[in-house]
């Protein structure tokens, strides 16, 4: 009886991302700021897109201090469609593609506190920058791959969206419509080499989480199996993937990054 034969591994490729081009919304800190730095260093040119010009400033003074000359920033307002429009327009005509986005803009809201002391304006104010902003930048994002058949938008969602975080209702309704659209948008764009798809991580530690009051992050902590916050790094790790050609096969989708939190 014969040894069946042995198939070489496949192996990756040594330019991954060949040149290509990404976006990066609330780049400028962050997750943001942690996912931008690592596509600079796959040499991916990187464009940041974030409201607040003091912050877009330092973060490209830092990336230039560590020799990542490869990212450049512009003011946008993720929920000002002239402003998503022309910033996504300008970043294709200049560097002749756009072959990722990656929307990380976002807010908490109101968090530690139920539901009846919610103002209307600051859960429509989370529904604009999460729900709104996703939905615009998709919506641009695409129209513009679809000249070469091929792209990668990745929104952010949040695991509050699939299981409901109690004190962040106007989070965790933001964040269940960012999957609705990435599952939508995924299957309309099917047949092309265009990718829609979302991440939903659970607490990891950044500026926003430190902002929340503690007893909400440790209600969220106190969830996850592995009893901690996730790392940028390790959201880096799966965010690399889902962006990449590898990532073929791959769309609609919610990916898990939770500890173990997840169960569906």
């Amino acid at each position: 009886m014969t040894e069946p034969t042995s198939k070489k591994a496949r192996t990756e490729p040594e330019n991954l991302f060949d040149d290509q081009v990404a976006v990066v919304t609330g780049g400028a800190d962050g997750i943001g700021k942690g996912i931008a730095a690592m596509l600079a260093r796959e040499r991916v040119h990187v464009f940041i897109f974030d409201v607040i010009e003091a912050k877009l400033e330092a973060t490209i003074a830092e990336f230039g201090r560590c020799g990542l000359t490869n990212v450049k920033s512009r003011r946008v307002d993720v929920t000002d469609e002239n402003a998503v429009r022309e910033g996504l327009e300008y970043v294709d005509s200049t560097l002749g593609r756009l072959d990722i986005v990656i929307n990380c803009a976002g807010i908490v809201g109101p968090n530690g506190i139920k539901l009846t002391e919610v103002e209307t304006k600051d859960f429509d104010r989370v529904m604009e920058v999460n729900c709104t902003g996703s939905f615009l930048i998709t919506k641009h994002s695409v129209r513009l791959m679809q000249k070469r058949n091929y792209g990668r938008v990745l929104l952010f969602a949040s695991i509050a969206g699939k299981e409901g975080n109690a004190g962040m209702a106007a989070y965790s309704t933001s964040k269940a419509a960012v999957i609705g659209l990435a599952k939508a948008i995924g299957k309309e764009f099917a047949e092309t080499g265009i990718t829609v798809n979302a991440v939903a991580p659970a607490v990891i530690r950044t500026a926003m989480v430190e902002g929340m009051k503690p007893e909400q992050v440790k209600y969220m902590t106190d969830k996850i199996p592995m009893k901690r916050c996730g790392t940028i790094e390790e959201i880096c790790s799966l965010v690399r993937f889902i962006v990449s050609p590898l990532s073929s096969f791959n769309t609609g989708v919610c990916f898990d990054l939770t500890g173990g939190r997840a169960t569906y």
